[in-house]
């Protein structure tokens, strides 16, 4: 299915088509090259004309992009490590890194967890719900890490896939926001649409997927916070999108969350240390898939996998206790997991 994306422009300053396209960085439009043959090949419409790449855009001019399918691409197997916590027969559980792509897309062919996972399982995985993704039932974005399920046949595929739908997969994510959550412990119920001002972004809108997030808080700091997380549903972006609408967005999501806004949280004197927080040590949102549960769909045996915490946010915790904590002596994030494992 050929992807539809629509953008709203809306600066006073006209600003050429191709010049603007390349400034939003979507992912789909991986460089100039592809854009200007999109444009050349009439799949990029203002206010559903065709026209050149030289086009100038005036404020309120609506741009729509009609993404070509992707051409189906040889998927090379490539040596890169897996942290497999469980494995059987018919699925894997891997905890994927902050900073690995799920699947080969535009603009990345390789060095994704697919790249790795042929290479690690060969013929052993399902043949995937899309092309070019096998053994993927679900996704996590980018900057997160933590635990991800790895169907090794099309029969566990097909099973997980209704138990996601189903919501009988329990999914538990970490999360460090800015700022306070109020109250402590709630459920965040929107719905969620693609940003038409910037069509990287999801939103909170009157009308589009619904969404449904619990959280609850299990360590304040001073202007920070630690929180768990619970998926009901699985849209894209979804935490970081709840968390922002609520003004607490995730610390280090430099799309939802600039510097500049956790400097304005945080006191003259602590900006530096911020700074040097998120230029060297956390160079991603802080959001970590922690907990797997799940009844396994074969076997029927009970599956609950916990992913450890990575290290750079076990830095950033530990930089927390020390310039915002409010307990004197904290417990110990390994405790404090264990106090808190059940909801």
């Amino acid at each position: 299915m050929n992807q539809k994306i629509k953008v709203v422009y809306d600066r006073e300053d006209q600003l050429r088509l191709d010049k603007y396209l390349v400034d939003l960085r979507i992912q789909e439009l991986y460089s100039r090259s592809f854009i200007e043959k999109l444009i050349a090949d009439d799949r990029i419409l203002v206010n559903l004309i065709p026209v050149k790449k030289s086009y100038m855009l005036s404020n309120g001019d609506q741009i729509d992009l009609n993404m070509p399918e992707p051409e189906p691409t040889e998927i090379i197997p490539q040596n890169i490590p897996l942290d497999i916590l469980y494995e059987d027969e018919d699925l894997a559980v891997i905890n994927k890194p902050a900073g690995m792509i799920v699947h080969p897309g535009f603009g990345n062919p390789d060095n994704t967890l697919v790249n790795a996972i042929v290479y690690h399982f060969g013929n052993n995985l399902s043949s995937g719900k899309e092309i070019n993704r096998p053994g993927i039932v679900h996704r996590l974005d980018r900057g997160t890490s933590g635990l991800m399920i790895i169907a090794k046949n099309d029969i566990a595929q097909s099973l997980i896939s209704e138990m996601f739908a189903r919501r009988e997969i329990r999914k538990t994510y970490l999360a460090i926001t800015t700022g306070v959550p109020d109250p402590p412990e709630d459920a965040i119920e929107t719905y969620i649409t693609r940003s038409i001002s910037n069509p990287r972004k999801n939103c909170v809108a009157d009308e589009g997927k619904w969404a449904l997030t619990y959280y609850k808080t299990i360590r304040l700091y001073h202007f920070f916070s630690i929180v768990k997380v619970k998926l009901e549903t699985g849209r894209m972006h979804q935490i970081r999108v709840h968390f922002a609408d609520r003004n607490i967005p995730i610390l280090g999501d430099l799309l939802y969350n600039t510097r500049r806004q956790v400097h304005n949280v945080v006191p003259e004197n602590m900006k530096r240390k911020v700074t040097e927080l998120l230029t060297t040590h956390l160079l991603r949102q802080a959001l970590h898939a922690w907990r797997l549960e799940f009844t396994h769909p074969v076997s029927g045996k009970d599956i609950d996998i916990q992913a450890p915490l990575p290290d750079d946010i076990a830095y950033t915790i530990s930089w927390l206790d020390k310039n915002f904590g409010i307990d004197e002596i904290p417990v110990s994030i390994e405790t404090l997991l264990e106090n808190n494992i059940n909801w």
